[in-house]
């Protein structure tokens, strides 16, 4: 099969965040190579002419959608699936409704709740603030957590994110912070307890949840929060880093958790109509209640990260998994939403 590895284009003054994709590319390209299939690795970038000119001139069978941003915009993501249908051209990973509704938190979070689906209260400020963002707090948490509506990769994520006061005090935070990079920002609940991710890979029948993982944080200090920042993602040489460690030993006391942990993460694949692979990031409180907090609808594919991390804890190798991609690969699913 020819098979396109199209990636988003990538400066070279970008940091490791955006690099990432690169690694991803690398491993990608090389497995599917190993199978017999004639790869192509290519790039894209926000001209949209000319990605559509040199796809219908190569014409591949298949591409490996590997993009997460166009010039640097995280909310564009679900551009390229978009085009990719319109010419007609299978590609892994998710449909582009699956993508938008994802990428934005807020509408991703308004779905969760409409489902009936756990996840913590929000506030936002700005045009963002309507629709299914309006009327989302419930109660007055202690706490809250600032991120982007957009961007992933923890952008913006730090110890100064999380912050103590009543809504107007939250919706003044935000306001200052528009127009910095990763705006539009939201505020959400914050969870203290535990965190998981899980992994879901496509399978013969339905999606296969790989090995619940948790996310430990080693020796952190009195009053500093516990979050997987862009400092634990991507800064070697901090603390967060050395100090958030991922584990899949979890105890047997931990069977029926982890079991509703799973169902969850389920209902967001069905709920999204998610495809090839995802994963659902979620917090569990001191109460031992489960909050879904965000769907990843790409997650990174790097053979050092953690979704390669569960398919290795699941025994699944990881070109038989990128076998998987391509045999799901095709047109938009319908959504359960």
């Amino acid at each position: 099969m020819r098979i396109w590895v199209l990636h988003n284009r990538v400066s070279p003054q970008a940091g490791p965040d955006e690099r990432d994709v690169l690694d991803q590319v690398t491993a990608v390209a090389a497995a599917l190579r190993a199978q017999g299939h004639a790869v192509t690795v290519a790039d894209a970038d926000g001209d949209l002419v000319d990605l559509r000119g040199r796809l219908r001139a190569h014409r591949p069978d298949l591409v490996f959608n590997l993009v997460e941003s166009l010039d640097g915009e995280g909310r564009l993501i679900h551009v390229i699936p978009g085009l990719l249908d319109t010419l007609g051209i299978p590609h892994t990973g998710c449909p582009a409704e699956a993508l938008l509704l994802t990428s934005h938190k807020l509408l991703a979070k308004g779905l969760l709740r409409r489902a009936g689906l756990p996840t913590p209260d929000w506030l936002a400020t700005g045009p963002v603030a309507t629709g299914l963002a309006r009327g989302s707090v419930r109660g007055v948490p202690e706490q809250w957590i600032i991120k982007s509506v957009w961007e992933d990769a923890s952008l913006g994520l730090d110890d100064a994110a999380v912050m103590e006061g009543a809504p107007p005090r939250i919706r003044r935070a935000l306001e200052a912070r528009a127009g910095q990079p990763g705006a539009p920002w939201f505020a959400e609940a914050y969870v203290e307890g535990r965190e998981f991710n899980l992994s879901l890979l496509e399978g013969p029948q339905a999606a296969e949840v790989l090995p619940p993982a948790e996310m430990l944080f080693v020796d952190y200090p009195d009053g500093k929060p516990c979050i997987v920042g862009h400092a634990a993602k991507w800064q070697a040489d901090s603390f967060e880093y050395r100090h958030t460690q991922r584990t899949f030993d979890l105890s047997p006391r931990d069977a029926p958790l982890l079991a509703r942990l799973t169902r969850l993460a389920r209902d967001c694949w069905t709920l999204f109509g998610l495809r090839g692979w995802a994963r659902v990031d979620l917090r569990v409180d001191l109460g031992g209640r489960p909050w879904i907090l965000e769907v990843n609808a790409n997650p990174c594919l790097s053979p050092d990260a953690g979704f390669a991390a569960a398919l290795a804890r699941a025994r699944i190798p990881y070109a038989e998994a990128l076998a998987r991609l391509v045999a799901a690969a095709g047109p938009p699913v319908a959504k359960a939403v």
